[in-house]
C-alpha cells in the first residue's frame, strides 16, 4: 500500500500515456461497423487494423451497464447515443461529483462536472464517469488520504498545456493517490473511469493488455504506414 506520505514513482506504479488532442488522433469507440459491441481492446485493435491504422493506446473509459452500454452520456462522432444521468444511485460512478470527458470538434479536451455541462453541436466525443478526481486542481474532499478502499484504477487529467494524460494504477491504489498523482503531475481537472476491469494497452512501454470486457473504449491511432 502507498503511504500518503510516499513520493508517487511514476512509471513504477502506473502505465502513463500523454497526448495532445490537436496531435493525436483520439477517439471513443463503441461499437464496429455492424453495430456489434466490441468489448475487448483486442477487438478495438482488430477494427482499427481494418481500416489501416495502427493502435497507439487504448484504455477502458467510463463504466458500463450490463449489457456494456455506456453508462450515462455517450457521444461519439456528434451523435447522443446515450443520454446524461444526473440521478443519485449507489456506487463509483454516483460519487459526487460526477463528471464528463468530452473533446470539441475542434479538438480541444475538456473535463467538467455533470451539474456544469452543457450540451453543444461543437462535441464530437463525450464519456460520463464518477467521480471527479481533481476539480480547479485540487483533490475531490470526500477522498480520505489514509484510506483501506484500494484497487486498480484509471483515469484521465488534461494538462495545462492542454494535454490528456492517460493514467493507469499498476497496483491497487487508494482515490486519494490516483487524485494525487494527476495533481503532481500538473493536471487541473481528471475524471475517474473505472476500477478492477480497467486495462491500457501502450506497446512502446511494453504494456500491452488485449482482453477487458468494456463499454465505450477510448484509443490513439495512427495511420498505418
Amino acid at each position: 500500500m502507498l503511504s500518503c506520505k510516499e513520493k508517487i514513482k511514476d512509471e513504477d506504479q502506473f502505465v502513463i500515456y500523454q497526448v495532445s488532442p490537436n496531435k493525436g488522433n483520439v477517439r471513443l469507440y463503441w461499437k464496429n461497423n455492424d453495430h456489434t459491441i466490441l468489448r475487448s481492446i483486442a477487438r478495438l485493435k482488430k477494427e482499427v487494423e481494418a481500416r489501416n491504422e495502427t493502435l497507439l493506446f487504448a484504455m477502458n473509459g467510463g463504466m458500463f451497464e450490463p449489457d456494456n452500454s455506456p453508462k450515462g452520456l455517450y457521444i461519439e462522432n456528434f451523435k447522443l447515443l446515450k443520454s446524461i444521468d444526473t440521478l443519485k444511485g449507489n456506487g463509483n460512478f454516483y460519487l459526487p461529483p460526477n463528471g464528463i470527458f468530452y473533446l470539441t470538434k475542434n479538438n480541444q479536451a475538456v473535463i467538467v462536472e455533470t451539474q456544469k455541462f452543457r450540451q453543444s453541436r461543437e462535441i464530437r466525443y463525450a464519456t460520463q464517469s464518477g467521480p471527479m478526481l481533481l476539480m480547479n486542481g485540487e483533490i475531490n474532499p470526500i477522498f480520505q488520504k489514509d484510506s483501506k478502499n484500494l484497487n486498480i484504477r484509471n483515469g484521465v487529467g488534461i494538462l495545462g498545456n492542454g494535454d490528456l494524460l492517460f493514467v493507469l494504477s499498476k497496483e491497487d491504489i487508494s482515490f486519494y493517490n490516483l487524485a494525487r498523482f494527476f495533481k503532481e503531475s500538473g493536471c487541473k481537472n481528471a475524471l475517474y473511469l473505472d476500477g478492477f476491469v480497467s486495462r491500457a494497452y501502450l506497446p512502446e512501454k511494453n504494456w500491452v493488455q488485449n482482453d477487458g470486457d468494456f463499454g465505450v473504449m477510448i484509443g490513439i491511432t495512427a495511420a498505418t504506414r
